[in-house]
């Protein structure tokens, strides 16, 4: 049932992705993910030390056997320590898959096929994607610009991106950007992708570590409310409107410089604003699926419905 290349590939069940997001891609949510028969992908970036990701990947073991990621943001300022002791510990503990993304994975290639990690490359566009085919990424993630965080600039939605980067390449695309149900995720597969990736419908879950209040947010905001901040450092970021969003492009409209916009978005008041569950403090990276989330259900409740949907759709669909 929605056997597929990337299901192949990566020894799941479900062709259905857990994207590594950054203070939920924790264990809980992981493991749930995997459990259900997807990949659940650890946010790497959520660790302060190599030491601090060793120990979520101990305890994602320990609530599941079944296959799952990590995710490992080669944005230059995004970390304060190296990428290369991150990727270390990958290799140490054996973790079948990496969801790279910011920058091409160059200089772990090499390192990652003597593990025998599969390489799963976020890009935006086609060039990019022939890049990631050509250094030998395993797959590659279609970011349309519906998706949370920072999509390229090229502003190209997944509906027509994903068709082009399929008949590009040679090597698997899934699809990330919007997907959030089982009308999406068919829709992905008609368009050629072996998978799809998820991110926000699976904050709001019950296993996500976000606090409640995150989660409420998500199913009270419609898919108009996000908001693209950050175009005028021609580094876009999607995230869930609010007073702090809406500071930051009033700040743009009147031209803030970088050290400017330092003061409302650096210091990690993402991270706490997301944490603590108050959106006052900072920005929360929000795709436009968000308009199709209305409900906090499980992991598998979510799963369960897009595949049983996605039956009913085929069934409908062979009819016509």
């Amino acid at each position: 049932m929605f056997k597929t290349k990337v299901t192949e590939m990566l020894g799941i069940e479900y062709p259905i992705i857990q994207g590594g997001m950054a203070w939920v891609g924790r264990a809980e949510l992981v493991a749930a993910v995997s459990n259900t028969g997807g990949l659940g992908i650890i946010g790497s970036i959520t660790f302060d030390s190599a030491e601090e990701l060793r120990k979520e990947i101990h305890k994602t073991r320990r609530m599941t056997d079944k296959p799952f990621g990590v995710n490992i943001t080669a944005y230059p300022a995004a970390r304060p320590i190296p990428n290369d002791e991150f990727v270390e510990v990958v290799l140490e503990e054996g973790v079948p898959v990496v969801e790279t993304s910011g920058r091409r994975p160059d200089q772990y290639m090499e390192r990652f096929k003597k593990g025998n990690v599969k390489v799963i490359h976020k890009v935006g566009a086609v060039r990019h994607a022939l890049s990631a085919q050509r250094i030998g990424c395993d797959a590659v993630l279609a970011l349309g610009f519906e998706a949370a965080g920072h999509t390229l600039m090229d502003d190209v939605t997944l509906f027509n991106l994903l068709p082009r980067m399929v008949d590009s390449l040679t090597i698997p695309v899934i699809a990330a950007g919007g997907m959030a149900d089982a009308r999406s995720f068919v829709a992905a597969l008609a368009l050629g992708a072996e998978g799809i990736m998820m991110g926000t419908r699976f904050i709001a879950t019950r296993e996500c570590p976000a606090p409640q209040s995150i989660k409420e947010a998500l199913v009270e905001a419609r898919e108009t409310d996000t908001v693209i901040i950050l175009r005028s450092l021609a580094n876009q970021d999607r995230v869930l409107n609010g007073k702090v969003a809406e500071r930051v492009l009033e700040m743009e409209r009147r031209g803030a410089s970088l050290e400017e916009l330092l003061t409302v978005i650096g210091g990690g008041t993402s991270k706490t604003a997301i944490t603590q569950g108050d959106l006052s403090i900072g920005t929360m990276d929000c795709g436009q699926g968000v308009g199709l989330i209305d409900d906090i259900p499980t992991v598998k409740e979510v799963i369960d419905g897009i595949i049983d949907g996605a039956i009913a759709i085929r069934e409908r669909l062979s009819r016509l």
